[in-house]
């Protein structure tokens, strides 16, 4: 009875021994012994591997998968960070705003001229000497 219980466990319900021995409370040596007596043993154990590296193929998939996401939000914060460092040396006392700066700060000033490829300052809203007029497209 109990020798039948632990290969349906195994074979059928394909637990693990050490699961087996837990549930039957015996030891995961006897319930070795008695595994390795039936002649589906050595098909069990290449259908177990064969599971075993298909699991290990998924896991290493997504660990690289990880990886890359992980790296992909690392690049996109330290882009943010060398714009914020730009901007703050552009906008501090000493340092000076760029043309395709200052068109961002005032994005509704200007107006894009696809034919010239260029940013125009709109004329009615009166330009001083200071603000450029005209931004050529990067």
């Amino acid at each position: 009875m109990k020798k039948e219980q632990i290969i349906n466990l195994f074979y059928i319900e394909h637990l693990k021994v050490k699961e087996i021995a837990d549930k039957v409370k015996c030891s995961s040596a006897y319930i070795t012994k008695i595994i390795k007596q039936d002649v589906r043993y050595v098909h069990e154990k290449e259908y177990r591997k064969n599971i075993t590296k298909d699991n290990r193929k998924i896991a290493q998939n997504q660990f690289i998968k990880n990886k890359r996401e992980k790296q992909k939000i690392e690049d996109n914060y330290s882009i943010v960070q060398s714009q914020h460092r730009q901007a703050s040396k552009e906008l501090s006392k000493s340092g000076h705003l760029s043309n395709e700066n200052y068109r961002r700060c005032n994005y509704s000033a200007y107006k894009y001229n696809p034919s010239k490829r260029r940013y125009e300052f709109d004329n009615t809203l009166g330009r001083s000497y200071a603000v450029p007029k005209y931004i050529k497209e990067r």
